[in-house]
């Protein structure tokens, strides 16, 4: 990091662990966040709001410029035809993505927990490489999943225990349409498949047995024994 860039962060702690500085770089609200929303790609400004809510303009900009100084992300310009300004990880942004997930396992098992709150696509799709069954998934055959939520769209490929995902649209064996609420009802609340579709909460295309055994690959951990 530059000295520039340091002497930007806002200092809480006069603690050289690391685990202070992480709380530096992402511990103000909102941050960790916005760095989760750009987990799956660059997003512009109006798109991390809507994916954030209850954020205000004026905060979502302010968090931008200290992670910006931080070196988690930049600023991008995107060529014509769009030529519109996005933000984006820089490429140690992107290996926040294990912390993320690590902290999110850990709080899951919080008996404060609610899994029912909103959640955004990107919220939704970290969820799922997160929570995946790894020996399960290497024992499951290949196959290609295709999400759509609205305007945002995803395809995860799972192989070999792992369970890359990307924003975007493509060739899939199974296909949901739905909301990130009703997905996380359909992975983690175990509602049936064709349930959801006759509520008129789901369309799936494709080989329902495998989105089923698909779905079978995700469970909560357990509740932590508290005193």
């Amino acid at each position: 990091m530059t000295k520039k860039g340091s002497e930007r962060i806002k200092r809480w702690y006069d603690d050289a662990c690391g685990t202070a500085l992480a709380m530096e770089l992402v511990g103000e609200r909102w941050s960790m966040l916005i760095v989760r929303e750009l987990m799956f790609g660059p997003r512009r400004f109006g798109e991390l709001k809507a994916g954030l809510g209850g954020i205000s303009a004026n905060v979502l900009t302010q968090r931008l410029d200290g992670l910006e100084a931080a070196h988690i992300l930049k600023r991008v310009k995107l060529p014509p035809p769009a030529s519109v300004q996005v933000y984006e990880l820089t490429p140690w942004g992107y290996e926040a993505e294990g912390a993320i997930k690590a902290l999110g396992a850990w709080a899951a098992r919080s008996p404060d927990h609610d899994p029912t709150l909103p959640l955004s696509a990107a919220s939704m799709m970290l969820s799922l490489r997160t929570m995946l069954d790894i020996d399960r998934a290497r024992v499951t055959p290949p196959m290609s999943i295709g999400f759509a939520f609205g305007a945002e769209s995803f395809v995860a490929r799972l192989a070999d225990g792992d369970l890359p995902i990307v924003r975007g649209t493509g060739a899939s064996d199974v296909h949901f349409t739905t909301s990130p609420r009703i997905m996380a009802n359909l992975i983690y609340g175990k509602w049936p498949i064709g349930e959801a579709e006759a509520a008129g909460e789901l369309v799936l295309r494709g080989d329902h047995a495998l989105a089923a055994s698909f779905i079978d690959l995700f469970h909560l951990p357990a509740k932590a024994e508290v005193e």
